[in-house]
């Protein structure tokens, strides 16, 4: 295998961040749900008013797994980073390129004086549990998961 590559995301890059997205909500039970067209996430990542940032594990011309984050802001603590998804296709995982792209991330929310990084994990998915336990995160038990679909 060549030199896995950690770089920030590029237009061009959409399609296959979208189909790693995929591959994530498949592993999570829930490709039913994803409803996004790959227009919309160009737009949205590209356009006028781009909304997320990514940074992108390429290996042979490949890219094999991506970090997606956006801003959140908190009234108690100012400007998070909020990482939306961290994902590694399936056969590249466990060759350290998760760790690459999530230090990535904190150390582009670090260099932009973010006060930190926030994110969630299915209570179930146990190699990722163990794999954010690695960076002392405070898993919060107390707070409710809350979403609203607006009909478009």
């Amino acid at each position: 295998m060549d030199e896995v590559r950690i770089r920030k995301a590029v237009r061009e890059d959409c399609a296959p961040m979208l189909d790693l997205i995929k591959e994530l909500a498949e592993y999570e039970k829930a490709l039913h749900e994803v409803s996004l067209t790959l227009e919309q996430f160009t737009e949205d990542g590209f356009g006028t008013a781009p909304v997320w940032g990514a940074f992108v594990a390429e290996a042979n011309g490949k890219i094999v797994g991506i970090s997606l984050y956006y801003d959140r802001y908190s009234t108690w603590k100012g400007r998070r980073l909020y990482l939306e998804d961290l994902v590694v296709t399936e056969e590249m995982r466990g060759k350290q390129i998760g760790r690459k792209l999530f230090e990535a991330t904190m150390e582009y929310g670090k260099s932009r004086n973010y006060s930190g990084m926030v994110f969630q994990v299915l209570n179930w998915n146990e190699p990722a549990i163990n794999f954010y336990k690695k960076y002392s995160p405070k898993f919060d038990e107390e707070w409710l998961n809350v979403s609203i679909e607006f009909k478009v």
